[in-house]
């Protein structure tokens, strides 16, 4: 089933990286877009994009972590763009370090977005979608809800959560005409570390923005793969191919895999260097 010629597309976390070219690419794609985040000039700035391209485009502030406010954005997008046939879970943030130094509220911070935002999102966008036999759900996970490396508990935990759910979803909307994927990519140019918490050293910091800085595909070809996969009905798109050799190798010999991450190894950051 292909995306319709004109069509009402909501993304989350639109403020910039990935959330901004998930929005672009939609708009490029015949969408009527409404963008949030919880940043309101990152959001004017996407706004302002969508618009020089000739785009419908409407924005709306969205804390991820309230139910209230994705109840909200639900609201704000029938009024706006109508029915949502395309939905983007993708706010979301990081947080590093060993699971004794992580301190209990970033743990919760980093649930309540990544985990509970998710959650919402589909919580109040796929009933709808359910009942008008058509829909779209990307749920921006990450390749660590795949691989669950040492030294991001809080963040696999998360993106595992993530994963887990659309794998539930995409069961249970089987033959709805709703489709569900796990968009899960490894590391590419983003604003994720800007808003980082946890006991993680410089040195890991410094490692990951090389590794996003040299990766070969950009939040563009990102937002483009994932939207590719979403339409065709992939469960899992993992765009990179450090990521899908890396699940693999976890799949055939996970035990094998851990092995490989364990102390001295410094988590998947060290791992993929």
């Amino acid at each position: 089933m292909r995306y319709p010629t004109t069509f009402g597309a909501v993304v989350t976390g639109a403020g910039s990286g990935l959330g901004r070219a998930l929005a672009l690419d939609l708009a490029a794609r015949g969408a009527r877009v409404l963008v949030s985040d919880i940043d309101p000039d990152g959001l004017a700035e996407t706004v302002g994009l969508l618009a020089a391209r000739g785009a419908e485009v409407h924005s709306t502030p969205c804390d991820v972590a309230k139910w209230e406010d994705v109840q909200a954005l639900a609201r704000t997008a029938e009024e706006t763009i109508g029915p949502v046939d395309v939905l983007c879970n993708n706010a979301g943030v990081a947080v590093g370090g060993t699971f004794e130094d992580v301190s209990l509220e970033d743990f919760r911070w980093c649930v309540e977005i990544d985990l509970w935002g998710v959650i919402y999102g589909c919580k109040a966008f796929l009933p709808g979608m359910r009942e008008r036999g058509r829909g779209w759900v990307l749920n921006v996970a990450s390749a660590a809800g795949l691989l669950s490396a040492p030294e991001m508990a809080a963040y696999n935990v998360s993106k595992t959560g993530v994963v887990s759910l659309t794998e539930t979803l995409y069961a249970e909307y089987a033959g709805t005409g709703v489709k569900v994927s796990a968009l899960c990519p490894t590391f590419f140019p983003t604003k994720i570390l800007d808003s980082m918490r946890g006991p993680i050293d410089g040195r890991a910091q410094r490692t990951a923005r090389k590794l996003m800085d040299r990766s070969a595909l950009s939040a563009a070809d990102i937002a483009r793969l994932g939207l590719d996969g979403l339409e065709k009905g992939e469960l899992h798109i993992v765009p990179m191919r450090d990521g899908k050799l890396m699940w693999l190798f976890k799949r055939l010999r996970p035990q094998a895999f851990h092995d490989a991450l364990g102390p001295g190894r410094r988590g998947l950051i060290r791992f993929l260097k």
